[in-house]
């Protein structure tokens, strides 16, 4: 059966957020996406250290489609350079699985 995936990536603002999250799962690029607000962040940018109230997205969806899940998330975000990060899953309960990969990719 075919792998399952986590992307990671963060957002600016909770309304950019859920607008991308709900046109990847509208395009059957997901199954899910979890949004999760109230993360801060510092980090390098352009030779300093910003700091940054951002929301963690998690998509859930199938290894084959990651990396059209990369390009809608380049595509509807606003950084230069959004953190989208492809995280393997181990172990995962069959049925869950099999509803992932039944929801994403029609």
């Amino acid at each position: 059966m075919e792998r399952a995936v986590l992307v990671y990536t963060t957002w600016p603002s909770i309304v950019e957020a859920e607008a991308a999250g709900r046109a990847i799962v509208e395009k059957r690029l997901a199954a899910c996406v979890n949004v999760l607000p109230g993360m801060i962040s510092h980090y390098w940018w352009e030779g300093k250290i910003e700091r940054a109230d951002e929301v963690v997205m998690l998509i859930k969806t199938r290894a084959a489609l990651a990396e059209q899940v990369g390009a809608a998330v380049k595509e509807l975000h606003t950084y230069a350079t959004p953190a989208i990060m492809v995280l393997p899953v181990e172990n995962l309960d069959p049925a869950y699985h099999q509803w992932i990969v039944a929801e994403s990719g029609g």
